[in-house]
């Protein structure tokens, strides 16, 4: 299988996050790309591509031009106005406020175009999210191009953002670019399936109402777990995307005996739909010893996740999400791996 990856994440480091009343270091951190990659080197995962220029003009068929151009512009504006440190948002459009104006101000624009506090914005953060880009859009034009499954190995992830929010770590939405790509490309149905923890909200709503994309997500229950506001059984789609979108909210303590369950209903519902290609946000943070989930998968039960995918038979690329048992996420991405790659 081949990987498409770059060192270059790195650019994009925060100093903290706010966690449990607390600024502490974050838990989506360089580590976690270290942890993958030397995974793939015990696995024998040697074929592997650096990833081509990223297409902006591709990257605006799913995000709004307006968040793309603050994404762009925002380190340099942040720093003229005399901060130095990381940008953390601390005020946002709720309930009650106005969200049609986006202020002129470096923390109101902030604010305006985040979802959640515990995302920061650093010097090297727009370089590093291009390029998780680019990872996704490369890995797509290699399966388009014949690959039967290609691994993306993005960071910083993507499946928390929306057309024009960043928040849950994410900026830039991977998977749906991947998503879009193929659907340029030629392909008339495109399947997302999300086995992150975490509920895929930004993936959901860039398409609520595209028929021509099916989003189906495992995760934890939104009455216990991040982002709380979106993941819930009645979200369906909406429009012409009516029917298009499944979601599978989980208790915690939720282990692989009825994880799977949810999964093979969902890898049901991709073949009913018979999309051209399929794309994974690969999220490895069920795992039982992650230390922002509440799930209880195992190392082994990676495999028979891979396993499961494979058996769709579908071009495949894997764009790599959430998972932050550091000591752990390698053997967990590449055991879900090296299952596809048994069937």
């Amino acid at each position: 299988m081949r990987v498409v990856l770059s060192n270059d994440h790195r650019s994009h480091f925060p100093v903290g996050e706010i966690y449990d009343g607390a600024l502490v270091r974050p838990f989506e951190c360089p580590e976690r790309w270290d942890s993958v990659v030397a995974a793939l080197d015990t696995a024998g995962f040697s074929d592997r591509t650096k990833p081509e220029p990223v297409d902006l003009d591709r990257v605006l068929r799913v995000h709004d031009p307006g968040y793309v151009e603050f994404l762009g512009d925002f380190w340099n504006d942040w720093v003229a106005a005399g901060h130095t440190g990381d940008a953390i948002p601390t005020v946002f459009p709720v309930r009650n406020l106005r969200d049609d104006r986006v202020p002129l101000d470096p923390e109101g624009r902030l604010g305006y175009y985040a979802m959640a506090a515990e995302t920061a914005i650093t010097e090297g953060t727009w370089h590093a999210v291009k390029v998780a880009a680019a990872i996704a859009q490369t890995a797509q034009r290699l399966a388009s191009a014949g690959e039967r499954a290609v691994f993306a190995l993005c960071r910083p992830p993507g499946h928390h953002a929306s057309a024009d929010q960043f928040g849950g770590y994410c900026f830039l939405n991977n998977a749906a670019i991947a998503a879009e790509g193929f659907l340029t490309d030629g392909a008339e149905r495109v399947a997302v399936l999300d086995v992150d923890f975490h509920h895929g909200n930004g993936t959901q709503s860039i398409f609520w109402e595209r028929p021509e994309v099916f989003f189906a997500s495992l995760h934890g229950h939104p009455e216990d777990a991040f982002p709380h506001f979106s993941g819930w059984e009645d979200e369906v789609g909406a429009g012409a995307g009516a029917g298009t979108n499944r979601n599978y909210p989980m208790r915690p303590s939720t282990a692989f005996d009825e994880w799977s369950v949810a999964l093979e209903d969902a890898c049901v519902q991709v073949a009913a739909y018979r999309p051209d290609a399929l794309v994974v946000s690969l999220g490895v943070d069920a795992f039982i010893d992650d230390p922002i989930s509440s799930f209880e998968l195992t190392s082994e039960d990676f495999l028979a996740v891979g396993r499961r995918i494979g058996a769709l038979r579908l071009p495949t690329v894997f764009v790599m999400e959430g998972g932050y048992a550091v000591p752990d996420i390698g053997t967990n991405v590449t055991n879900v791996l090296i299952g596809h790659l048994e069937t």
